[in-house]
């Protein structure tokens, strides 16, 4: 399976899925961003289809249309979001049903939204952890593939607590994906 990864931040999905050797055709990006670097130190292609707007007046639509356009000419049959900030549109869902995957900082359906390790802590959970599920039009609600717990800490922060998570994310994600791409189906 082709799989193309698109990331907005750090590149550290993107790394831990080079570091294990999984094949990736293509890195979209939607911002300048550290995963660009990421891809360059893996010999990866990497186009970036700029997000423009980040207010009401964002085209959805337009921008995922033009996402599109970009991964039809890599002949991609599975993309991963790899800390893609960008909530797409329908058409994407329409064009890869089944086949997108995501990962979310918390045991869905536990905390969904950009929020999810603010939102265990100040719900006072003592066990949360992250999630690997296929991803859908309605967000953080797609079925799920992988979960793993992370306990709580007494003295936990935001960020301490996101680190500890982060680290299973990259460990569980990159099982799901090679699985996947191992079966050459999603289920």
């Amino acid at each position: 399976m082709r799989l193309a990864v698109l990331a907005s931040g750090s590149g550290t999905i993107l790394d831990a899925i080079c570091a294990a050797g999984v094949p990736v055709a293509v890195v979209v990006v939607d911002r300048e961003c550290g995963a660009q670097e990421v891809a360059a130190r893996n010999g990866l292609e990497c186009e970036l289809v700029q997000r423009r707007s980040y207010g009401k007046d964002f085209d959805r639509d337009g921008y995922t249309a033009e996402l599109l356009g970009v991964l039809s000419g890599w002949d991609i049959e599975l993309v991963a979001m790899a800390g893609f900030g960008t909530i797409l549109g329908k058409g994407m869902f329409d064009a890869f049903p089944g086949h997108i995957l995501n990962t979310h900082p918390a045991l869905l359906p536990s905390f969904p939204g950009w929020h999810g390790v603010e939102d265990a802590l100040a719900y006072g959970v003592k066990v949360t952890g992250c999630t690997v599920h296929i991803a859908t039009e309605e967000v953080d609600a797609g079925p799920i593939l992988a979960q793993e717990a992370v306990v709580v800490e007494l003295d936990d922060t935001v960020e301490s607590l996101h680190e500890r998570i982060k680290a299973v994310e990259r460990r569980i994600y990159v099982q799901a994906i090679s699985t996947i791409i191992e079966r050459g189906s999603v289920q």
